[in-house]
């Protein structure tokens, strides 16, 4: 584990992990201590949402700040891999590529009498 700690975890867990780890905790005394810990995040931020929505006439600048932090896009999508194995770093070769996968996907749901001839016949 790095200075900071994992992502999404709180001191009080990172603290716990490591007496687990050292063995001086059990496992289920570090369960409970994230559980207690995910709760009152929890409740902190359906706190802060009660807060915000009930200032909204009179702070909408807090309110818009909120929102648009909470609305999180992905604007790329890395590379791929295609049939070969070969990595796909074009935008247009990425395109195709997630194309004919869900050509193939939404083909065989919206067909799916065919794929079980072809099935039964094969057996045979």
């Amino acid at each position: 584990m790095d200075e900071q700690g994992a992502p999404g975890k709180t001191q009080r867990e990172e603290g716990s992990l490591q007496y687990v780890e050292k063995g001086v905790a059990t496992w289920e005394e570090y369960r409970n201590v994230v559980r207690v810990c995910r709760d009152a995040v929890r409740k902190a931020k359906a706190c802060l949402e009660l807060n915000l929505a009930r200032d909204v006439k009179d702070k909408k600048e807090n309110f818009s700040k909120y929102i648009s932090s909470k609305r999180k896009t992905r604007e790329n999508v890395g590379p791929l891999l295609n049939e070969v194995g070969a990595l796909v770093m074009g935008d247009t070769e990425k395109m195709e590529l997630l194309n004919a996968a869900f050509a193939l996907i939404f083909s065989a749901k919206a067909n799916p009498q065919e794929s079980q001839t072809l099935e039964v016949g094969e057996k045979v």
